[in-house]
């Protein structure tokens, strides 16, 4: 088998890294494995393995001509059998399979407001799915909409799953060792930020030497600077660190006492798998499948949506009470291991394309 992973950006998004997982993985298991990023790219791209099977389209507009003839071209090289589209890239897909009728799509959602899919804009999608072979979904409320609205019916939930790093890096935390609160999170209004500082700014009013520690990407744009504007408001700016990306992440949760997630929809983060390979004790909201890795009270805290006052008291519970962070951590790990390793994975994968 002959697979090609096709993904937007090389940024550290969930997809993207996502995209990357399943290209470094694939080339243990099959005859080929590789990535075509199709506009841009960022810091995973140094995380890819096979090096030789990468390539970078610089897409320019929705229809780019040289692109599809680019992706074509290497689909033929590499006797390519099987995209695996990721997010959006499933247009670009569709359009080499034109041209390429044996070449199969697998497209990927990975679809973030999946709280709010009633919103969801779906009819170019709906018609391209007459070309995919298969659909995989990040949380069950995407596969009902999935069966629900897409005309390949083929539609199956299949776990996100966290790449095991080395520790080390150069990015250094601010603050007290072992008083450090982290949030991997992508300044977007899905993660919720507003309410990580309202958190922080309780906390922080009882234990003083906590701070808070944001890790993802910045868009420069009006939620940032909203975002901004309500840490400086709040005086928490020595309380509160903004990173943006990073590409050493588990040298990051190193760094880190707790782990934490305040969005208010999600499919299944790999933040919260990552978190659990490091042994960190989380708290996160109950949102996307995020309740099918932290199972309240046993593996963490799972806060409904918004409930500051509940979110901060479960921290402070935890600050104060060492052992249960010890056998919080220790049981997420187990259960992370047990239920969302690569291999199980890439198993039941490998079982789905053939």
């Amino acid at each position: 088998m002959r697979i090609v992973q096709l993904i937007d950006s090389l940024e550290a998004g969930g997809a993207e890294r996502m995209a990357v997982n399943y290209a470094n993985a694939l080339s243990e298991k099959i005859t080929f494995s590789g990535i075509v990023a199709t506009r841009k790219e960022g810091l995973l791209l140094e995380k890819i393995k096979n090096k030789l099977g990468y390539l970078f389209l610089n897409k320019r507009g929705s229809i780019d001509i040289a692109s599809i003839f680019k992706l074509r071209k290497y689909c033929v090289q590499y006797k390519i059998d099987l995209i695996h589209a990721h997010s959006s890239s499933f247009f670009l897909a569709v359009l080499v399979k034109l041209t390429l009728p044996k070449v199969k799509i697998i497209w990927h959602d990975h679809y973030g407001n999946s709280e709010f899919l009633k919103n969801r804009k779906h009819f170019v999608l709906q018609f391209f799915s007459l070309f995919f072979y298969r659909i995989l979904v990040v949380n069950q409320l995407l596969l009902d909409w999935n069966k629900e609205k897409m005309f390949c019916k083929k539609v199956v939930y299949l776990q996100n799953f966290p790449e095991v790093e080395s520790l080390e890096g150069t990015t250094e935390l601010k603050g007290i060792k072992g008083k450090r609160i982290v949030c991997l999170a992508n300044l977007r209004s899905q993660k919720n930020i507003e309410m990580l500082i309202e958190v922080a700014k309780k906390v922080c009013g009882k234990k003083p030497d906590i701070t808070f520690h944001v890790v993802g990407k910045k868009f420069n744009d009006s939620y940032q600077e909203k975002i901004l504007q309500q840490i400086t408001n709040n005086k928490l700016k020595d309380t509160i660190f903004l990173y943006d990306s990073k590409n050493d992440i588990p040298n990051i949760l190193s760094q880190s006492t707790f782990g934490v997630l305040t969005s208010s929809s999600e499919g299944l983060p790999v933040s919260i798998l990552e978190y659990g390979l490091s042994k960190l004790p989380v708290v996160a909201t109950n949102v996307g499948q995020i309740k099918e890795v932290i199972l309240n009270e046993k593996t963490g805290f799972l806060i409904e949506n918004n409930d500051v006052t509940s979110f901060s008291n479960k921290l402070i519970y935890l600050i104060d009470n060492p052992e249960i962070c010890a056998n919080f951590a220790d049981a997420l790990f187990n259960h992370v291991q047990e239920n969302y390793s690569k291999e199980s994975v890439i198993k039941q994968y490998l079982n789905l394309i053939h």
